[in-house]
């Protein structure tokens, strides 16, 4: 899959995710795997919904 989430958008991912995680173990809730919806996309560094709709918050390479 190409590469579609910036690095910005990358560490504010990982910080949700592990925001998410953190409070689903605290409140011993299974709602807390959400979290790693956020993770996996922050390390994989490709949103399907971004995806869907044409969106990245990459920059472009080759531009100055």
């Amino acid at each position: 899959m190409k590469e579609n989430v910036g690095v910005f958008d990358r560490i504010v991912r990982l910080i949700a995710g592990l925001v998410i995680l953190t409070l689903g173990f605290v409140f011993k809730s299974w709602w807390g795997l959400v979290g790693l919806v956020p993770l996996m996309t922050a390390f994989m560094g490709c949103c399907a919904l971004y995806t869907v709709f044409g969106f990245s918050t990459c920059r472009l390479k080759g531009k100055t």
